[in-house]
């Protein structure tokens, strides 16, 4: 079977999938599958939406528009704050975006009432990990400026933490958030449908927690995918771990010297190496490289060392392992390691 290839196993991520939505629904908490680390896979959104999950969440117009066109019923949700030039495209293909901008908002606006929809907005709200969000202070601004704008719905709010600065989510933070929920609502008189929480980073404070507040939505993909939090990347009990497994070919397979001989200048990276000597070796070379997955994210299977990589391929010291060419292995992988094989059009995708 051509290689590399990843294999994923649409049953484990149905399990995970049907097991956090029981979890979370335990405590009034629905939650959103996010589809941008399998680059918007219609295979998987069909699992996830078999699954129970409702509304799917992407970062790519063309992810959500691939999903759309292959006849996924769910409903879309733009997960990066759109990009302004992308205005038209966000209404066009999402249910709903998240929000922090004004201008953004109108410019939504203005092309939802020339498609006669309705479009929603949940407003983003920054509480420490300074991505994406306004202010809490300039939230009843915000929310003043477009809650009577034609076209618009004002859906709810939200938070990301976790991600760009690694700030947790914790009883603090979304007491916080809950807090700013319900003075929106009372001083607009409105009931807010999402109070997003945020993302896979959440499972230590909800399994912590006595009362949820207002939060009634997560974000999750990594936890789907890779059965994990976010935090420290522990397990979640009962959750499979391997759905995805990247397999590729040993096209050589040599004993060689394990440093490197010669003038020693920058790699293909650009970066300047030093080597452990560990004697001569088994040097096998897979047939996967940089142009195909973040190899940071791979994980061999068998018992060997990855010592090197360029565009083409990973090399790796075999040890014990008897690597011939033709010879196929397996990686795990970790979510940035997904991401890429996912995105690439050089990894086969295989469903079993």
């Amino acid at each position: 079977m051509a290689t590399p290839r990843i294999e994923i196993d649409l049953a484990k991520i149905a399990h995970n999938a049907k097991n956090l939505k029981r979890l979370y629904g335990s405590k009034g908490i629905d939650i959103i599958g996010v589809t941008k680390g399998v680059c918007g896979d219609p295979d998987i959104a069909d699992t996830l939406v078999k699954s129970g999950i409702s509304v799917l969440a992407d970062s790519r117009i063309s992810n959500i528009k691939r999903m759309r066109e292959a006849g996924i019923e769910a409903e879309f949700l733009m997960l990066r704050t759109p990009i302004p030039s992308q205005a038209e495209s966000v209404v066009k293909y999402a249910d709903i975006s998240l929000n922090s901008e004004v201008s953004v908002v109108k410019s939504l606006s203005k092309f939802a009432v020339e498609y006669d929809t309705t479009h929603k907005i949940i407003l983003m709200v920054e509480l420490g990990d300074l991505g994406v969000g306004l202010m809490p202070s300039d939230l009843e601004g915000m929310v003043e400026e477009v809650i009577d704008l034609e076209g618009i719905e004002l859906a709810g709010i939200g938070t990301n933490l976790a991600c760009q600065g690694g700030i947790k989510p914790d009883e603090e933070k979304m007491g916080y958030l809950s807090s700013l929920a319900r003075e929106v609502e009372e001083k607009f008189e409105v009931t807010l449908e999402f109070v997003s929480g945020g993302n896979s980073a959440n499972y230590t404070w909800f399994t912590s927690t006595e009362d949820v507040g207002r939060i009634n939505n997560l974000r999750l993909g990594e936890s789907i995918y890779m059965g994990c939090e976010t935090l420290y990347r522990t397990p979640i009990p009962g959750l499979f771990a391997d759905a995805f497994t990247l397999v590729a070919e040993v096209i050589e397979s040599k004993i060689k010297p394990s440093v490197p001989y010669g003038g020693v200048c920058q790699d293909v990276s650009g970066h300047i190496h030093t080597f452990q000597d560990r004697g001569p070796i088994r040097r096998a070379l897979i047939g996967v490289g940089l142009q195909d997955v973040a190899v940071s994210g791979l994980t061999p299977k068998l018992d060997f060392d990855i010592i090197g990589m360029c565009s083409d391929y990973v090399i790796v010291d075999a040890k014990q392992t008897d690597l011939k060419a033709g010879d196929e292995v397996a990686f795990s992988l970790n979510y940035g390691g997904l991401l890429s094989c996912m995105t690439s059009p050089y990894v086969m995708k295989r469903y079993r």
